[in-house]
């Protein structure tokens, strides 16, 4: 089992924050095991047991807990992308025909990635016809994935609707990430690697009252697009 300071540097290295690197448990040190618990869609209990420390320290986890999704080659046509912009589709679990026709990558409740009907390579400046259209002005040069979920969700007060994002979806996100980053050269930054609720406010193109991803259905204590994209960025650069 790792040591607190073992723990404490690790979480360092991947861009969380524990605090002084100084072997002591105090509470910067469970926050920031919290937060990477919640980047890759673990329980937030703060606590470094088996599954946590698997993924921590890139040792095989137990195989209930191995993330699924990798991205098919031949999902990631040659082209020169210079974004990711990660969605929800606002409806069920799985991917309805409405939602291939939009997005690039869907991640259903269980992870399992569905393609979408549009090519990747579609997207790449300037689009051509049939691309995927799932960013307001901002669909050139972006790669759009999407998780099937947050059916008639409400925004305020929050209510997680019919079809909540599950734990796997988001464990399973940062996986997907990091194969189009590496396939696309794209350095995780909130300009590259961002949410449809955070489009307006970093890139400047105004939206139509988006707010996926700013909330968490399986945890609550996550609040604002700008938290929620921190997460997945971290996970996916730990992934790089």
């Amino acid at each position: 089992m790792a040591t607190t300071l073992e723990i404490q540097r690790r979480l360092a290295e991947l861009g969380f924050q524990p605090g002084p690197l100084d072997g002591v448990p105090g509470p910067k040190t469970a926050e920031a095991i919290k937060q990477f618990q919640r980047a890759r869609g673990l329980a937030a209990d703060g606590i470094v047991g088996p599954i946590t420390s698997a993924a921590l320290f890139g040792t095989t986890p137990p195989q209930d807990a191995a993330p699924s999704g990798i991205v098919p080659a031949d999902w990631m046509p040659a082209a020169k992308m210079q974004r990711i912009i990660v969605h929800w589709t606002a409806g069920a679990h799985k991917a309805s025909g409405l939602d291939r026709s939009h997005y690039h990558i869907m991640i259903e409740d269980d992870g399992k990635l569905v393609r979408g009907t549009p090519s990747i390579d579609l997207n790449q400046a300037p689009t051509r016809k049939g691309y995927a259209a799932h960013t307001l002005n901002c669909n050139s040069g972006s790669v759009g994935v999407s998780l099937c979920c947050m059916a008639s969700a409400v925004e305020n007060p929050f209510a997680v609707g019919s079809a909540p994002m599950t734990r796997k979806q988001w464990g399973t996100l940062p996986k997907v990430l990091a194969a189009l980053c590496k396939r696309y050269g794209i350095v995780v930054t909130p300009k590259t690697v961002l949410s449809h609720a955070e489009v307006q406010g970093t890139l400047g193109i105004a939206q139509r009252g988006k707010w996926d991803i700013s909330r968490l259905a399986f945890d609550p204590t996550v609040l604002g697009a700008t938290a929620c994209g921190d997460l997945f960025r971290a996970a996916t650069k730990a992934l790089l």
